[in-house]
């Protein structure tokens, strides 16, 4: 039997090194913001509802500015235009230049249905492209919106049924995608609480295309909307967006991930 090249040994460990961090967050699928746990369907509900508006903001305006653009590398970040969460929404605290957008997603960002939906600890530092930001971004800052004015998950899913019917929500963008890749992020209460990904928004409606959930792939996917099958009639009159997560071995300071840091 022939032996591995150096080449080979190496290309093999670093597979199995991405593969083993999708393996130990294989219950995580985080995302715009956006989280995802498979759900069981016994599963209980840890945060039933809004905690105070307090809870999802940031006292310190330049300590989120700092964790939005931690998303990705300092050659994408620092020229993009930052966001921050006040009162009534998200806010430009920075004009980019680039057409990326960085900002610090919370809970309500993800799908519906996930049990942490209303979780006030999650922090997740993104950073659209340019696609993500024109055709993404509308739907997270119509989210922010009416959580910060108390909306319902229900309100929320007719608001955003009537403004995709009303024309006020644009399609998706070919191309739209985002880095998830900061240290300091806090995704979930499940297990490590936190992960290095970039995510891509598709209308591909099997995931198994992009070999998503295949032994040692780093390729995991989830509906947008709402992750339960149950659930899936909800989303009639909402466009169809499957969401692929990609595992990257390196923070976005280039540091290597450390499987047993978090």
């Amino acid at each position: 039997m022939r032996e591995k090249t150096d080449q080979e040994e190496k290309a093999m460990r670093g597979n199995n090194k991405i593969g083993a961090i999708v393996i130990t967050c294989s219950m995580l699928f985080v995302g715009l913001g956006t989280a995802y746990q498979a759900i069981a369907q016994d599963a209980t509900t840890h945060y039933p509802k809004m905690a105070p508006i307090d809870q999802y903001l940031m006292a310190d305006r330049n300590a989120e500015i700092a964790l939005a653009r931690s998303a990705a590398p300092d050659a994408i970040s620092r020229d993009a235009t930052v966001l921050i969460l006040g009162r009534h929404g998200y806010e430009t605290a920075i004009q980019g230049k680039n057409g990326f957008v960085c900002f610090v997603g919370r809970s309500w960002g993800a799908a519906f249905d996930w049990d942490e939906f209303w979780n006030p600890k999650v922090k997740a530092a993104d950073c659209l492209n340019p696609q993500a930001a024109h055709s993404i971004l509308p739907i997270i800052s119509l989210r922010a919106k009416m959580v910060m004015a108390g909306r319902s998950k229900e309100e929320m899913v007719s608001a955003f049924k009537a403004a995709y019917q009303n024309k006020q929500l644009p399609e998706l963008e070919s191309g739209a995608m985002d880095y998830m890749m900061s240290k300091s992020s806090y995704l979930t209460d499940q297990g490590g609480h936190d992960m290095p990904h970039v995510m891509f928004y598709t209308h591909v409606k099997d995931g198994s295309d992009w070999g998503s959930g295949a032994a040692l792939s780093p390729i995991m996917s989830a509906p947008y909307w709402f992750f339960s099958p149950n659930e899936q009639p909800q989303t009639k009159g909402l466009p169809p967006i499957l969401v692929f997560l990609v595992a990257v071995p390196t923070w976005s300071d280039g540091t290597p991930v450390d499987m047993h840091s978090n």
